[in-house]
Order: C-alpha cells, then structure tokens, then sequence
C-alpha cells in the first residue's frame, strides 16, 4: 500500500509543467516584441499594458538575453514534464531566480507586486521542494 502512495503523482505537477512551458511563450512573446517592436504582436501587450511600457524601456541589447531564458523555461518544462531530475532542478533554479528578482522589486519600494511575487515564487518554490516532489522526479519512470 505505502508503495503505491509513492507512485502516485504529486498534486500540481502537470500544471507547474504547464506554467513553465507558459513562461517560455511569454518571454518569446516579450523578447520578440523588444527586438522588433510595432508588430501585430504588440497587440497582445493590451492585456498589461504596465509589462509593456517596462519591456520597452529595457535597452535593446537585453533583448538578447530572452532567447536564453525561453530555452531554459522551456527545457525546465519540458525535462519537468518528462520527470527528468535536471528538469527538477531547473525548474527550482528558475523559480528561486524569480523569487530573488521579486525580492529586489520589493527592496526598490515596488511594495504591492514585490510581496505578491515574493509570496507566490515561494510558495511554489517550497511545493517544488517537497521531499514528495523530489521524489517522484528521482524515481524511475
């Protein structure tokens, strides 16, 4: 019976696949729309019109640095799904770096949305952590 219980998979595992694999077309998007702005894909950055004006402002040569992170989200997501431990430790390495980032927003006096990320990277990072999520990634599959 006990055997069983560790076979099952840990609640939330497909949907954080699902959310980095997310991330990785969002930073697309968000890369894209750095290095050639005035598409039709400007259109999209309607629904945060906040991220946008911030992903402008960023100096052009950053937009460089999104191809990079589409390609570890998306290994992140990709090795996650496929219960890979790199994937595990990726995805944690991924989230953590957000959680940092949301705590220098924080430190920057951005109150509201620094907490916000800060509350949610974490919770998701020590869910990530668990000794039953380890496990299911360590586990033949």
């Amino acid at each position: 019976m006990v055997l069983a219980q560790e076979n099952q998979k840990p609640r939330g595992w497909l949907a954080i696949g699902i959310f980095l694999l997310w991330g990785a077309t969002m930073a697309a998007l968000a890369g894209f729309t750095l290095i050639f702005p005035g598409t039709f894909l400007d259109r999209a950055w309607m629904l945060n019109p906040k991220g946008h004006a911030g992903v402008i402002a960023l100096p052009r040569a950053v937009a460089f640095l999104f191809p990079v992170l589409v390609l570890m989200l998306a290994a992140a997501g990709v090795g996650w799904l496929k219960r890979r431990y790199w994937g595990w430790v990726l995805a944690l390495t991924l989230i953590g770096g957000n959680g940092l980032g949301d705590l220098l927003r924080l430190a920057s006096g951005e109150w509201l949305s620094g907490a916000v990320g800060v509350v949610i990277a974490g919770a998701l990072f020590f869910y990530m952590a668990t000794s039953k999520m380890r496990a299911w990634f360590t586990r033949p599959v």
